[in-house]
């Protein structure tokens, strides 16, 4: 019974294994190919260990795109839109989940049925609103209209109704916080599994945005990595080096995020799933 037990477990272990080398080969292939000159690149069969090109494609890489300027505006992009989005919405869904107002439910009805509406339908009237706002070629149009997402409010609306006990309000009412010290001191802290996961979400969305950048930042300066290195395969005397190292170097900081807060994002996914 053991030894069946045994064997059951280690093809498991050896299935979950060669799964894991198929999904993450592709990653792998990137970073590959990425040390390899241009002429290398699409060779048959395929690199599977690093070369030399690595100081060429860089230098390609940086003279052809501000590559640069691009990281930059994409990091800052993604990282004022995750902190906007993280506390606009919890405090929204605070707001839903432990307050009664008049309108309420039609007003959270109409919160969840935005979602139903596909972005591509207001990209005109938007982007005449963002030229009218003098707000092209900066950050403001990709980070203030989605402050507060549908998404974020209804994912943050659920997890604190049914994970944050009206008693501990309660007590902390009696023990003279304010509202607003409530939300800052307690609903954040218990919240950090759902502020795991709309941040991570969030990020890479704002990372991995191409329509919002490539309409609203037309300038090769001001734009993001996904247009810049659109641009970058676009010409005629393309680098695929170059293209795949930006690619690598554009693809490591989710990577890196994912790693470190891995933990986070698996127990908010599991929140609620078991209810005490």
């Amino acid at each position: 019974m053991i030894r069946t037990v045994r064997i059951k477990t280690v093809s498991m272990y050896v299935v979950l294994g060669l799964m894991a080398l198929v999904f993450a080969y592709p990653f792998y292939n990137v970073f590959v190919l990425a040390t390899w000159p241009s002429q290398q690149v699409l060779r048959f069969p395929p690199h599977f260990f690093f070369g030399g090109g690595l100081a060429e494609n860089m230098s390609q890489l940086l003279a052809r795109i501000p590559f640069g300027l691009n990281f930059y505006n994409s990091l800052g992009i993604a990282l004022l839109s995750t902190i906007s989005v993280v506390f606009f919405c919890t405090m929204a869904g605070f707001g839903f989940a432990k307050y009664q107002f008049r309108f309420k439910r039609q007003l959270y009805f109409f919160v969840i049925a935005s979602m139903a509406i596909p972005g591509f339908l207001n990209i005109i009237p938007f982007y005449k609103m963002m030229v009218r706002f003098g707000w092209i070629n900066t950050w403001l149009p990709l980070i203030v209209p989605g402050m507060a997402g549908a998404f974020g409010i209804f994912l943050m609306t659920q997890f604190l109704e049914n994970s944050l006990p009206d008693d501990i309000l309660d007590a902390a009412r009696i023990d003279g916080l304010s509202d607003f010290g409530i939300f800052i001191r307690i609903v954040f802290p218990l919240a950090r599994p759902a502020l795991a996961v709309l941040g991570i979400v969030t990020f890479v969305g704002s990372w991995n945005n191409f329509t919002g950048p490539l309409i609203l930042l037309p300038k090769i300066e001001a734009t993001t990595l996904p247009v810049a290195l659109t641009v970058l395969n676009s010409r005629v005397d393309n680098n695929l080096g170059a293209l795949m190292l930006g690619n690598a170097l554009t693809l490591l900081p989710l990577m890196i995020m994912f790693i470190l807060f891995s933990r986070q994002i698996i127990s908010g996914l599991t929140a609620g799933a078991v209810k005490g």
